[in-house]
């Protein structure tokens, strides 16, 4: 569970630093004669490992920018714990645009880069070298790295080692840990949107990829009667239960569920852990529960969206809304006509670059 440059936006839409604990790698290798990235290092911890990546000039301008952005925010779905992205206004040379991503001792480096570039739909694999440098304390470095997000008036996100700027607002306490969705990306803030948009009272809401379970939490919070978030990832069902605890939230109001991996390798990590505690429970109440609920929204990424489409819909009630982020502007289409088929009154809203679709259900 990063903005994006653009064409003719003079603005620095680049985060200069993202820290993210996500999934872990699945088995691809990549293709070095493909890449149109060179690959430089720096010093980090000697339990990481450092990848950096500049598009070549093949690949210039803002084209470069699109695609090296689509890579970070795909690495920290496969594998790295953080990434850090070049301030593009103060580079002045789109031609050059640095990614840097920390990945822990051990990881198969080049598994995640391959499936990154592919669940991305990038058509090139990246070249990419690596290196160990000194030891430090990586807790509080990412903690610092934490701010509290204002979403809109009156609703925020908040690391739970931080104090609620607007103690009045409506504030989702979240401990980022190991999943996505801090309420600082922009298909995050999307989804708060649509949800402040979208949530008047007593519906029932499914997250599908929870993450951190921050949208599930700010449904209830919203007036939601019902929030069901599902993941493929123990760590995530871990996180969106703790993130639930702290915001007081009721487990008979928020059920999270760790279901199967259905989906191609190109689409999810292969390496979950199937140890027995976390093996999928509660898949007959997930199941007879499709079609029942008001709101769904599915924050991930392109290609589980596109091949996963009937599953994401099935949820949503005859009339209920869809949503699907997680895409780059320039996605939209693509995302459009395959749920097009499924979903009426499709609207798009964007920040950054970023793209949220959503259109009610087909009766």
């Amino acid at each position: 569970m990063l903005p994006l440059v653009r064409p003719g936006r003079a603005a620095p839409l680049l985060r200069r630093l993202r820290r993210r604990l996500l999934l872990l790698s699945s088995p691809q290798t990549p293709s070095p004669s493909s890449s149109p990235y060179i690959v430089s290092s720096s010093k980090v911890s000697p339990l990481l490992l450092l990848l950096s990546a500049r598009p070549s000039p093949s690949r210039a301008g803002d084209r470069g920018a699109w695609r090296g952005e689509v890579l970070s925010e795909s690495l920290l779905c496969f594998g790295a714990t953080s990434v850090t992205v070049d301030d593009i206004a103060a580079a002045g040379n789109l031609d050059e645009i640095t990614i840097t991503s920390i990945f822990a001792h051990g990881e198969d480096v080049g598994s995640c880069v391959s499936s990154a570039a592919s669940s991305a739909g990038l058509e090139y694999n990246p070249v990419y070298e690596s290196s160990v440098g000194k030891q430090c304390d990586w807790v509080t470095v990412v903690q610092e790295t934490y701010e509290s997000t204002k979403v809109i008036d009156g609703l925020w996100v908040i690391p739970k080692w931080r104090t609620p700027p607007d103690p009045q607002a409506i504030n989702i306490i979240i401990n980022p840990g190991l999943a996505f969705g801090t309420g600082e990306h922009p298909t995050t803030k999307l989804c708060l949107l649509l949800l402040r948009e979208t949530v008047k009272g007593g519906e029932r809401f499914l997250d599908y990829g929870t993450g951190t379970g921050v949208l599930g939490i700010a449904a209830l919070k919203m007036g939601a009667a019902l929030s069901t978030g599902i993941d493929i990832d123990p760590q995530a069902v871990t996180s969106a239960c703790e993130n639930m605890m702290l915001n007081g939230i009721d487990s008979n109001k928020m059920l999270v569920y760790l279901v199967p991996t259905n989906a191609q390798s190109a689409c999810f990590p292969s390496n979950i852990d199937k140890s027995e505690e976390n093996r999928p429970t509660g898949n007959l109440e997930l199941k007879s529960s499709k079609g029942s609920y008001d709101i769904v929204a599915a924050n991930i990424l392109l290609n589980p969206l596109l091949e996963l489409v009937e599953d994401i819909v099935g949820y949503a009630k005859s009339g209920g809304i869809v949503a699907v982020s997680g895409i780059l502007s320039e996605q939209v289409p693509k995302v459009e006509e395959a749920y097009s088929r499924y979903l009426e009154n499709i609207s798009v809203s964007e920040i950054d670059g970023w793209a949220c679709l959503r259109g009610n259900r087909r009766a």
